[in-house]
C-alpha cells in the first residue's frame, strides 16, 4: 500500500477543517463490483467501522458507454460530507473517495475497502483541507 499525505497540512493535522481520501484498489472480484447490492452492504459496513452515519439511501447506478469505464457508480450522503465510488469492470479497478469533517483513519477505510472487495493492491491519497 502507498499512503500519500498532501502538502495541505499533514504537520497541523488538529488545525483542518475536513479530510478527504482517494483510495484506488486494484486487482478487485470482478463478481462482488458488479453486484449492486454487496456495493450498498460494503457502503453499510464502511460507515459502521469509521463511524458515520449515513443520510438517506446508497445509490448504486450502473452507466457507460465505452467499456473501459463501464460499471456501478455509488454515492452515500453522510452526516458529515459524502463517500462515492466508480467501479471500472474492465480493469477491476474501483476508485473510492471520502470526505468528511469528522475525523477518521483513511488508513483502515482503504484497508477495509481493500479486504472487502478482495483488491490485489491499493493506493491511498490523503488530503486535509482546511
Amino acid at each position: 500500500m502507498m499512503h500519500a499525505a498532501t502538502e495541505a497540512g499533514k504537520e497541523n493535522e488538529t488545525e483542518y477543517w475536513g479530510v478527504s481520501s482517494c483510495i484506488d484498489l486494484y486487482d478487485c472480484d470482478l463478481a462482488l463490483m458488479q453486484n449492486a447490492d454487496a456495493i450498498r452492504e460494503f457502503v453499510k459496513l464502511l460507515c459502521e467501522r469509521i463511524k458515520m452515519r449515513r443520510y438517506g439511501e446508497t445509490q448504486v447506478v450502473f452507466f457507460g458507454d465505452e467499456p473501459r469505464v463501464q460499471g456501478f457508480s455509488m454515492t452515500q450522503l453522510i452526516e458529515t460530507s459524502l463517500i462515492s465510488a466508480h467501479f471500472a469492470d474492465a480493469s477491476r479497478a474501483i476508485y473510492l473517495d471520502v470526505f468528511s469533517c469528522a475525523p477518521y483513519d483513511p488508513d483502515d477505510a482503504a484497508k477495509f475497502a481493500a479486504e472487502y472487495f478482495k483488491a490485489g493492491s491499493h493506493r491511498v491519497n490523503v488530503v486535509y483541507r482546511r
